[in-house]
């Protein structure tokens, strides 16, 4: 009995803290809803660079955000990691100076721009 309780115990343990990546409760949100509506744009905008007007999926995001650019985002699943190619893309595209009021917020010495620099030219971005 007490080696059932133990494995029990290890299963719900690892399931728990074995998943280390970030969660994939908002991977249904509607990027192209958000990017091509100016207001909620904004919105989101305000809530990752001020902490104003946010969202859930906004709080969870301005939350995750700084790791995932320290870690290159490796805690991210292929849909995030799919999701966030597409919205860098179309901020660096589209609203070149709101992506470059991001990237002043979230790294303000260059120090990530400098390390991704490659993988963004790779990806096609102009840097």
């Amino acid at each position: 009995m007490k080696f059932e309780l133990l494995v029990l115990a290890l299963v719900c343990f690892l399931s728990v803290c074995g998943d280390d990546k970030y969660t994939s409760k908002y991977n249904n949100i509607d990027l192209e809803a958000i990017m091509h509506n100016d207001r909620l744009l904004k919105n989101y905008f305000k809530c990752l660079t001020e902490g104003t007007g946010c969202t859930p999926e906004g709080s969870e995001l301005r939350k995750i955000l700084p790791d995932a650019v320290k870690t290159g985002c490796a805690k991210c699943t292929d849909e995030h990691k799919a999701a966030a190619k597409k919205f860098v893309s179309f901020l660096m595209k589209e609203k070149p100076q709101m992506w470059e009021k991001l990237v002043q917020h979230y790294d303000p010495d260059k120090t990530y721009r400098n390390k991704y620099k490659d993988l963004l030219k790779d990806a096609g971005f102009d840097v």
